[in-house]
């Protein structure tokens, strides 16, 4: 098994942090089937996520986000790439800008409607 931990120190607050992790789990659970679960608390809420050959955790807090993921065997294989994806999607999120997945995926929803 493969694990990847990621932490990002923010200065959004507690509120908007919030809001920043509602977006990470709706398009983990869009772009990447992932069933995800929110639990929000006074000082710091979690996102549970999991699909076949990964599960994991995403604490938010005021000042810092925390990704902990398990792959499973198969999965392991594509650690390095996975994490960069997962990397790169938290850092466009924090960034404020929409991840290019999220682009296309509108621009398609766009096209169609």
């Amino acid at each position: 098994m493969a694990d990847i931990h990621i932490e990002r120190d923010h200065t959004l607050g507690l509120a908007s942090a919030r809001q920043l992790a509602w977006r990470w789990a709706e398009q983990a659970e869009n772009e990447f089937d992932m069933s995800c679960t929110y639990e929000e608390g006074n000082d710091c809420d979690e996102v549970q996520f999991t699909r076949s050959g990964v599960n994991g955790t995403l604490k938010v807090s005021a000042e810092r986000f925390e990704l902990d993921a398990r792959l499973g065997f198969l999965l392991g294989a594509f650690k390095d790439r996975i994490e960069d994806e997962i990397v790169k999607n938290l850092d466009t999120l924090l960034a404020g800008k929409k991840p290019a997945a999220a682009k296309k995926a509108a621009a398609k929803k766009k096209k169609a409607g």
